[in-house]
């Protein structure tokens, strides 16, 4: 009896633990991190995509660009990604790109054929450089972080975490930047 108790506190620690290092929120999420709004990120690093070529946010000047930072084991990332797939699907003809960039690490690269599979995701997903990371995350290791940059290149959103309430919101933003001009 007492190694179960022991097993099930372990278990619970465990979870827990996990929950807390991919940014499991209850609540709202918090929208800091390593960029400011406003910011121009078109010069910044990029990072490589499935396919074996590489991208940079100044590839899609013109079109409004979701940048989800994931991991294939991070629950919330989980919970965020149907969503982008709606998103992608619903706004995409009208110049939205999604892209999705992993930062679970080496032991994660290999989950992703089947993560995108699972979910039926149709837009880019690469892994991104070191730097582009450091740039835009900066000392804030918590996932998802969601990155909305509008058609001239600048940050117009920054989310970091996920919950059902922030589906909206994004859809707002998203919905806002593609009204506007190229």
């Amino acid at each position: 009896m007492m190694k179960i108790r022991i097993a099930a506190i372990i278990t619970c620690a465990l979870v827990l633990a996990a929950g807390y290092s991919c940014g499991w929120r209850t609540g709202p999420p918090a929208t800091t991190g390593g960029a400011n709004p406003n910011t121009d990120l078109s010069t910044l690093a990029g990072w490589e995509l499935s396919d074996g070529k590489r991208a940079r946010i100044s590839d899609f000047k013109g079109k409004v660009v979701l940048l989800d930072f994931y991991a294939t084991w991070c629950e919330p990332c989980r919970r965020e990604t149907p969503h982008l797939v709606a998103l992608h699907q619903k706004y995409q003809s009208q110049g939205l790109q999604i892209i999705g960039l992993n930062v679970g690490g080496e032991d994660d690269y290999g989950q992703v054929p089947e993560y995108r599979q699972s979910f039926g995701i149709e837009y880019p997903l690469g892994i991104p450089d070191d730097e582009l990371v450091e740039q835009l995350l900066g000392d804030n290791g918590n996932i998802p972080q969601t990155f909305l940059i509008n058609r001239q290149g600048k940050l117009v959103s920054h989310l970091v975490g996920f919950s059902e309430t922030r589906a909206p919101e994004l859809q707002r933003f998203i919905e806002s930047e593609l009204q506007s001009p190229p």
